[in-house]
């Protein structure tokens, strides 16, 4: 599954991570509720269409994607939620929705709201909605690439 691929390309970058496999989830929330994992530390991946181009918005789990301050933010002309049909073939190895913040993975552009930086480390589904992945925050930076902008908003 897709966590191989991943588990991969950290064991070959030498990062040092956790695998968590819990019971299945349907939000993010809901997995950092099962994990014991902080809402501030668990990040989602959410798949939005930029200018008709597909890329990851990942923020935290307990905070929502402000479409408007992210397009404004991104200088973009529109920006959406992307349905899960626009993407769904893009991510052949994951569950809809467990998708991992790793555009390079993906060849997507990823964008990481300001208020996850403040963690020195995160956690992620793992490709299903029954795996998770607990990694330091400067290697997601390294190996994810992500433009750092403000565009999340609390519950």
């Amino acid at each position: 599954m897709a966590v191989r691929a991943l588990t991969e390309l950290l064991d070959s970058n030498q990062v040092n991570y956790h695998c968590y496999n819990h019971p299945p989830t349907a939000t993010a929330a809901q997995t950092a509720q099962s994990t014991h994992i902080p809402g501030d530390h668990m990040a989602k991946t959410v798949i939005v269409s930029v200018d008709g181009e597909l890329a990851m918005a990942v923020l935290p789990a307990n905070e929502y994607v402000d479409p408007d301050r992210l397009r404004q933010a991104l200088g973009a002309r529109h920006l959406s939620l992307a349905r899960e049909d626009q993407f769904r073939d893009r991510f052949p190895l994951c569950e809809v929705g467990g998708e991992p913040p790793f555009g390079p993975l993906y060849n997507m552009r990823v964008f990481i709201d300001e208020s996850l930086l403040k963690q020195d480390w995160l956690a992620f589904n793992a490709g299903s909605h029954t795996e998770v992945i607990k990694m330091g925050m400067g290697d997601f930076l390294k190996l994810s690439r992500p433009e750092s902008i403000s565009f999340a908003m609390r519950h």
